[in-house]
């Protein structure tokens, strides 16, 4: 099987390379990661310049982009094309709940399932065993083919910050959501200009024991199956007798 890792920390970035070590015994794997931290770029494709994608090692290769950009090139055949799967990460930090709306991590993914491939995005939560995340990935690969997942569905998984060891067990759950993030930052800038620090993400509002909050903090490894569609089914009844009612 061939596959394509992505991230959106960058080329060099500890979780990605891991990730790669990992699998490389196994499977074919090229890299194709942002040139430099790209977190938060959500699903963000750069338009208003060309990319240069630039071979740093074997089977490596860097990107003056996005990490949607990324997947978009290495898919469309710019740097090869011919892959089964694409896993995006293993991120530095959590991507849970709310977190996938912003995470260019999740958007990597997101554009290989648009793309036609089948995609996982996964994240550590925290910054120290990125060894336990890159084999829950290699073991979940190994049964792949008895999964049958619904177009444009991915799946978004979280690893707990623990020696593999430790790990309670793989829970399917639900993204939960967080209370509303803090206040944007008064930044001190050396010519007195006004700027700001953008504000930290909120605690959980909703981690519930069916979400992926309750899971990575009670031990577990949390996946959640995610789609692009944002439709909000249950009100789309009450919007057409709104919009009926309004009719002359």
């Amino acid at each position: 099987m061939r596959l394509l890792l992505s991230n959106d920390d960058g080329l060099d970035a500890l979780g990605i390379q891991t990730l790669a070590k990992q699998l490389q015994n196994r499977y074919d794997v090229t890299l194709v990661a942002p040139d430099r931290d790209r977190s938060g770029a959500s699903n963000s494709l750069t338009l208003t310049r060309p990319l240069r994608p630039t071979c740093v090692r074997a089977n490596q290769y860097k990107v003056d982009g996005t990490p949607t950009d990324c997947v978009n090139l290495a898919i469309s055949e710019v740097i090869d094309g011919r892959f089964d799967a694409v896993i995006s990460g293993i991120n530095h930090g959590p991507n849970l709940g709310d977190d996938v709306l912003y995470s260019g991590t999740v958007a990597a993914a997101m554009e290989a399932r648009h793309l036609g491939r089948p995609a996982i995005a996964v994240s550590l939560v925290g910054k120290h065993h990125f060894d336990t995340a890159a084999k829950v990935i290699d073991t979940l690969l190994q049964d792949t083919h008895a999964l049958a997942l619904p177009p444009k569905v991915l799946l978004n998984i979280n690893v707990p910050d623990v020696p593999y060891e430790e790990l309670k067990g793989i829970r399917v759950t639900r993204l939960g959501y967080r209370h509303q993030a803090h206040p944007a930052i008064p930044a001190n800038h050396p010519k007195g200009i006004e700027c700001y620090w953008i504000g930290m993400l909120a605690e959980p509002n909703d981690a519930a024991d069916d979400t992926d909050f309750y899971a990575v903090s009670n031990g577990y490894v949390s996946i959640t199956p995610i789609h692009t569609d944002m439709t909000c089914h249950s009100s789309i009844n009450q919007l057409r007798k709104w919009v009926n009612d309004l009719a002359p």
